[in-house]
């Protein structure tokens, strides 16, 4: 796969049409093409100079909003996939997978050869690497791997891994070293939680964080130009996890409430009728049992 000049940028169009709003680490990498090629040499140990030579393939919707690719890059025969978390998810490898899929599926329709044809085709090396940055503890480095989603046990004939990186203040010191872009990020973060943990509202917060930033020369320039959009972006970031934990929450009640209604089941059918039993040990209001044991016999 060769490069392409410095404007060639290839969007991949979701199957919604909803916009999914730029995460500020995001958008810091994304205009920045130097410093994402300072990022790259960080993790690989290379001395690449020529920015031009990215050609950005990032993923701009997705089918779900947490499903969003935040930056994807071919450079030098390689296609990089990078990932920005706030919350450690052991679903990413099988996110990347698809992300993948994605991303060659698009490469393979740009050239005039068939995955039908007896000619191997050559495709770049996939490089899925997570920077996460979420109050958990969590080291400097891990890795996740496809295969431990698997249900059966036994060698698998198919693997994914993912490096993730912790990237908040006072972890994975040499890659900060070498990317100081990364390392300013890393400050601002703990500004803004630190301004939160006094107490203060969000925008409030963020507005003091913006200002402490500003005057101490941590990613200046940037917030300067971009100050209102920082604001929004983080407010956006807060409001698409709580989202996500809403989306769990409510799947975790699905999950009981069916579970109440299969038990219910057998018991009727049984002869029995513990409805009492099944409040307690599923912490469900009695009144809303008795109704899912009642639609359970529909």
């Amino acid at each position: 796969m060769g490069t392409k000049d410095k404007e060639t940028t290839r969007t991949v169009q979701g199957r919604v049409s909803r916009s999914v709003k730029d995460g500020m680490f995001r958008t810091l990498f994304k205009e920045d093409r130097t410093a994402l090629l300072q990022l790259y040499n960080a993790l690989n140990g290379t001395e690449y100079t020529d920015a031009a030579s990215l050609e950005i393939v990032t993923i701009e919707n997705a089918v779900y909003i947490v499903m969003k690719n935040d930056l994807a890059f071919v450079l030098m025969n390689t296609l990089n996939l990078y990932e920005h978390q706030s919350s450690v998810n052991a679903n990413l490898p099988v996110r990347f997978l698809l992300y993948l899929a994605e991303e060659y599926q698009r490469l393979l329709e740009g050239i005039e050869q068939s995955i039908y044809g007896k000619k191997q085709i050559r495709l770049p090396l996939p490089r899925c690497v997570v920077f996460y940055n979420g109050e958990e503890e969590r080291p400097d480095r891990w890795e996740m791997r496809l295969s431990d989603a698997f249900a059966a046990d036994g060698e698998a004939d198919a693997e994914l891994r993912v490096q993730v990186y912790n990237i908040n203040l006072g972890h994975s010191g040499e890659l900060m070293k070498k990317c100081p872009l990364l390392a300013a990020y890393a400050k601002f973060t703990a500004v803004c939680r630190a301004y939160l943990a006094r107490g203060m509202e969000r925008r409030a917060a963020y507005e003091k964080a913006v200002e402490y930033c500003i005057k101490h020369d941590i990613l200046r320039d940037f917030l300067r130009k971009n100050r209102a959009e920082v604001i929004g972006m983080l407010l956006a970031d807060f409001d698409a996890e709580k989202y996500e934990r809403t989306i769990r929450q409510e799947g975790v009640e699905e999950g009981i409430e069916q579970g109440c209604m299969d038990a219910a089941r057998r018991m009727l059918q049984d002869g029995k009728l513990p409805l009492e039993k099944i409040a307690l040990y599923s912490d469900l209001p009695l009144e809303k049992v008795r109704k899912l044991a009642e639609l359970a016999l529909v």
